[in-house]
């Protein structure tokens, strides 16, 4: 249902303008639109075949952009939806096609449904899924995946990302506002002219990679004029002297970017918006594409319109909100099958970073970085993400303001340690200057911005490999053998022996998951190139070669792994009161376990108040996290990808720990069956007993990567469950993005709530 979120607080900075264009935003709702797919089908069905895979996706690429329908909201400066309007999210049949059912799941759902209507998924049904059957990247995915790893991902052991989208995620650098397409046309037109056919046996391929990113510039450019011409023809018709001002320059802008670099604040802003578009429009199902350090990117344009006389603050700010509204009328692509009924959120992961450093290792906080903290507190939207990046050199005054819009309680904004990740960067083999050039694309996860394809593949699910360890292999929920028989836990006679058959599993499945990634890898590059994407990375021309097909300067994988508090503390319980202790014989624990602690609660209340849990600041519990953690490590870092990088390790969840703990019976730390396991690398719900600074304690200056906050009580978030009506504008922290709490699924919303206490669960 749509509703106007009021926020009286934080409605005074916003003129009238920002005003009517944020309350269209956020009364629209998602729908689903079929016209990408219709387009695309109807290209495919005459061209497949007929041209290079590069060219034939940079063709289908301009397709789009010459037929898709073009929007002009009448208070717009900043212009293009990556639908017919705003809210409206395409479909991306290549990747995966939803069948009627997924259409009619997400148009039902009762929370978070993408509007569709019974004409279009009657075409849909026509026109799209029988073209599509058998041809989509899904389809290849799980027709060539061994019965091993099928059975384990149905299980919940692991997910796969790529198995409904394109890969993530994916962050600009500054190339953008110093280079038009124009000029990467002619740094194009000469790579291929220096090609040497006769010593390269590649020369043929990055010939055609080459002349499909020739193309995909033409294909912006073409959708910048259309917006032109439709401005230039709008400013025609209008009687209104004011706003016709305001098309025309609209009309100019589109005329100018993204062909050039741009030369004011305004086309710089206009210009990264079209790289937006066309990165999302092109392939990219469900990912974070978002423009890097922005603040330190649009502070030359904002200074040099200052003083010069053709730019105020209030312009400025007003074109930068904008901006942000642009971010919130971009829902994400839904997915399909079981997770179109359960997914949780429309956002899209845009992670705006504002603060931090420069190449130089200087601060890059400017005045835009303030102002950018003032609009996200003003608009109060789902999206864009926002994180401030603190660092040794950070002024105090930065992080006073970003604590200031931290209190209020919308989740937003995260912070983050460059100092940290910057030699977390270094270390995995970036130049230094390309390490303080980046930061975070989506959730947590940072890379090389501009210059770096950085891929997660999925996540990880260790409480549950734990499960299997103690059931000899076999899934108890399931009932299937997913694992190796690395023996029966109760006639381990040590705590070393339990371990290292924990160990060799996780590495077991590590390996599994690892087997499909390569394939998952070659597939993208062999048949879903993202050759406008490619113009933005660097080396992809240089190389002449894709994006997915290793031609970024850095290319990463990522496995995320998920639970690190829950295992911890099952280990610690099992280390402690059967091994040392001797309170406990494992049958007794496995039998409780596997009773969901029926008629046991003494002894889960025994566990709960007696164990070396971690999140408390106890040496016991934190040198199992320490173990766990590096032996994630020793299985995951430098395992080789196929695009010539390396797969690294990433302790990201998402909404994920919720799937994991579904699919996991009661874990032996006392947490009851199909409860959520503990997200990204917090204690596990209820562990963390000696407050927040016990969790927490110096934790940037120990060499923390990131942290965030939930400013919100536990009455506030169950009066919000009992009198929905009453909070529509309630934003909280999930996990590496914010989501409104009325939109979130009851189980959701009681894992969320269990985080902020420490009742027993």
């Amino acid at each position: 249902m749509p509703f106007a979120i009021k926020n009286p607080a934080c409605d005074g900075g916003m003129n009238d303008r920002i005003r009517r264009l944020r309350q269209q935003s956020v009364e629209t709702p998602a729908t689903l639109t079929i016209e990408r797919a219709l387009i695309e089908t109807a290209f495919y069905k005459e061209n497949y075949g007929k041209y290079p895979v590069p060219v034939l996706r940079a063709k289908n690429f301009y397709e789009i952009c010459a037929k898709k329908a073009i929007y002009i909201g009448d208070d717009e400066l900043i212009v293009g939806e990556r639908g017919p309007r705003p809210k409206a999210v395409p479909t991306f049949p290549e990747l995966t096609c939803h069948s009627v059912e997924d259409l009619r799941v997400l148009d039902t759902r009762d929370l978070q449904a993408y509007h569709i209507s019974q004409e279009d998924i009657d075409t849909y049904a026509r026109e799209v899924i029988p073209y599509w059957e058998g041809k989509t990247q899904r389809e290849r995915i799980f027709g060539h995946v061994s019965k091993e790893w099928e059975d384990a991902y149905h299980a919940g052991v692991f997910t796969e990302f790529m198995e409904q989208r394109a890969a993530g995620h994916t962050a600009m650098d500054g190339k953008m506002y110093h280079t038009g397409l124009l000029d990467l046309k002619e740094r194009i037109r000469a790579r291929i002219a220096a090609l040497d056919y006769i010593n390269d046996p590649e020369a043929t391929d990055k010939q055609q990679e080459l002349e499909a990113m020739s193309i995909s510039c033409d294909a912006a450019i073409l959708l910048a004029e259309r917006h032109a011409a439709l401005a230039e023809e709008m400013a025609a018709a209008t009687l209104d002297p004011v706003r016709r001002a305001e098309l025309e320059k609209i009309a100019d802008v589109c005329r100018w970017v993204p062909a050039h670099a741009p030369r004011d604040l305004w086309e710089a802003i206009q210009m990264y918006w079209f790289v937006h578009l066309g990165t999302v429009t092109e392939l990219n199902g469900w990912d974070s594409m978002n423009p890097g350090h922005i603040d330190q990117h649009l502070y030359p344009f904002y200074q040099k319109g200052l003083e010069d006389g053709t730019l105020t603050r209030d312009k400025a700010k007003e074109l930068l909100s904008c901006l942000w509204i642009k971010f919130n009328n971009q829902p994400a692509p839904p997915k399909v099958g079981i997770t179109a009924r359960e997914s949780g959120t429309y956002n899209d992961f845009t992670n705006i970073n504002i603060g931090g450093v420069d190449r130089e290792g200087r601060s890059g906080v400017n005045e835009l970085s303030y102002m950018m903290l003032e609009i996200q507190e003003e608009l109060h939207e789902l999206q864009p993400g926002l994180s401030i990046h603190i660092a040794e050199n950070t002024p105090d005054e930065f992080l006073e303001a970003g604590i200031k819009v931290i209190r209020l309680g919308h989740g937003y904004p995260s912070v983050f340690n460059p100092d940290t990740y910057v030699q977390e960067l270094v270390r995995q083999g970036k130049t230094l200057e390309d390490a303080r050039e980046g930061g975070c694309s989506g959730c947590i996860e940072v890379g090389a911005f501009g210059k770096e394809a950085y891929l997660l593949t999925g996540y990880l699910n260790t409480p549950k490999i734990l499960e299997i360890t103690l059931n000899n292999g076999v899934d108890p929920e399931t009932g299937k053998k997913l694992g190796l028989e690395t023996g029966d836990p109760r006639a381990f006679k040590t705590y070393e022996e339990l371990y290292a058959a924990w160990r060799q599993q996780m590495i077991y499945f590590v390996n599994l998951k690892l087997s499909v990634n390569n394939y998952i890898e070659r597939m993208f590059s062999l048949y879903a190139p993202a050759t406008f994407l490619s113009l933005w990375i660097d080396d992809c021309i240089e190389k002449g070669r894709d994006y997915y097909s290793g031609g970024a300067r850095y290319n990463t994988t990522y496995i995320q792994c998920t639970g690190l508090g829950t295992i911890t503390d099952c280990l610690s319980v099992l280390k402690k009161h059967v091994f040392e202790d001797k309170r406990f014989t494992m049958d007794q624990l496995l039998d409780a376990v596997a009773r969901n602690f029926e008629g046991e609660e003494k002894l889960r209340q025994w566990i709960r108040n007696h164990t070396p849990f971690f999140g408390n600041d106890d040496p016991y519990a934190d040198e199992i996290a320490v173990r766990v953690y590096d032996d994630l490590v020793k299985a995951i870092e430098g395992r080789p990808n196929t695009r010539g990088g390396k797969t690294c390790l990433n302790m990201l969840s998402t909404t994920c720990h919720n799937y994991f703990g579904q699919v996991c019976g009661a874990s032996v730390n006392g947490r009851f069956a199909h409860f959520a396991i503990s997200d990204g690398t917090s204690p596990a719900h209820g562990a963390d007993t000696h407050g927040p600074t016990a969790v927490v304690r110096s934790y940037f200056h120990l060499g923390g990567h990131h942290i965030q906050f939930n400013i919100v009580d536990t009455e506030t978030l169950l009066d919000a469950q009992k009198n929905p009506d009453d909070y529509r504008d309630l934003l909280v922290r999930v996990a590496g993005y914010s989501d409104y709490f009325n939109d979130m699924t009851s189980q959701l919303q009681d894992e969320i709530i269990a985080r902020t206490e420490n009742d027993e669960l």
